[in-house]
């Protein structure tokens, strides 16, 4: 069991102050102290009012833990197995894109803090940091990769052979976002880092992306530009086109951002292995239903066929264990670990997972529960 609970005391006794906020939800606004504000926008917003980003945060307070007496947690157990992933705790750190707006390191400072604290990292298409470079970063680790599934065919096939070939072992397809959202925050500052390349990066160093360009990327890097615009999603993709996929990816495939039991069983019946319970962190559809108010119809419905993973308003250990108790297998993280970077790079990402593990691991253990068996949803109550 870690305790990174008694480190931060103990050094207290030498006057040594965390240098890093202890409350996960403080993350944010100790961030934005240190951020950019244009770079603090594109992290912190939302699809149109934020209607969405502020309903997956209320929709965990709904939910209230009822806390066992008198169970044996002295010698507890959180380590499960998810498509291979072994995960000590159940979560994975969600990909976010540009990384290198938020700290020069970006994506690979990400991959060295995941890998040694035995978290698995799904990296996104969007990197600033391209995937070679990222795997190296990451080591041993366990890294999975997620596409955002571009017009060009060739592209998309590369893409992946990339990723296998850099050992990611677990595709993650995002089906929400085949083309960006109305997001204000960003409008308003007339700020898009991709149209200043970054976060572009694996386009940029991609073999078929630079064969479809007149004139190498360093000669004419507005014409790469322009090609990623158009490249970048497919609105014509169907439930059809998952073959494709399967084509071009051996290994387990998980699409993100489903949000309906019936969408979930169209993935289940087509064989996939694993669907994660998402909307984009309300990035994506303002008033659209919290994710975690979806999570337990689409548990119930094809949990029993295959891997549920939850993202969409982690915020500390009591939301994780909500999460698992309404159904997820395991949960992703994504704006605390990047408030991390934002604050101390490589240190502040490893302090956001080592705090995120033990006081999930306190919260289940005070709440009396020993193992991940143990959480159910009578676990909770729903509040009136």
């Amino acid at each position: 069991m870690e305790t990174y609970q008694d480190e931060i005391y103990l050094n207290g006794l030498s006057w040594a102050v965390p240098p890093f906020p202890a409350d996960l939800s403080a993350l944010e606004q100790a961030a934005r102290r240190v951020m950019t504000p244009r770079s603090f926008d594109y992290v912190a917003g939302g699809a149109g009012s934020g209607d969405t980003v502020r309903e997956n945060l209320e929709a965990f307070r709904r939910w209230r833990i009822v806390p066992r007496m008198l169970t044996d947690v002295s010698t507890p157990s959180y380590s499960t197995t998810v498509l291979g992933a072994n995960l000590t705790v159940p979560f994975l750190l969600a990909p976010v894109g540009v990384l290198a707006i938020v700290h020069a390191d970006g994506e690979s400072a990400v991959a060295r803090a995941a890998a040694a604290a035995g978290v698995p990292m799904v990296l996104s298409t969007a990197a600033s940091t391209p995937i070679e470079q990222v795997a190296a970063a990451n080591g041993d680790g366990q890294r999975w990769f997620q596409l955002y599934w571009p017009k060009d065919r060739d592209f998309a096939a590369s893409l992946m052979g990339r990723a296998a070939a850099a050992g990611f072992r677990v595709l993650v397809v995002t089906l929400d976002t085949r083309t960006l959202a109305w997001r204000p925050r960003d409008l308003d500052r007339g700020h898009l880092p991709f149209l200043h390349g970054i976060g572009i990066q694996n386009y940029l160093t991609d073999p078929a992306f630079q064969a479809a360009l007149a004139a190498p990327v360093d000669v004419d890097p507005g014409a790469a530009i322009l090609r990623y615009t158009q490249v970048f999603g497919d609105l014509s993709l169907t439930w059809d086109d998952l073959p494709f996929v399967r084509e071009h990816w051996k290994g387990p495939v998980v699409l993100k951002g489903i949000l309906s039991a019936s969408d979930a069983a169209r993935a289940a019946d087509a064989g996939i292995e694993g669907i994660i319970v998402s909307n984009h962190g309300g990035r994506q559809v303002d008033g659209a239903i919290a994710a975690l108010d979806a999570l337990p119809e689409v548990a119930q419905a094809v949990g029993a066929r295959m891997s549920v993973l939850f993202d969409s308003g982690i915020r500390g250990g009591a939301d994780m264990l909500k999460a698992l108790a309404l159904g997820a297998q395991a949960v992703l993280i994504g704006r605390p670990y990047v408030y991390g970077l934002g604050l101390g790079g490589e240190a502040g990402v490893r302090h956001v997972l080592r705090a995120l593990r033990n006081d999930f691991e306190l919260t289940m253990r005070l709440a009396g529960l020993a193992t991940l068996s143990d959480l159910r949803s009578d676990c909770l109550v729903r509040r009136p």
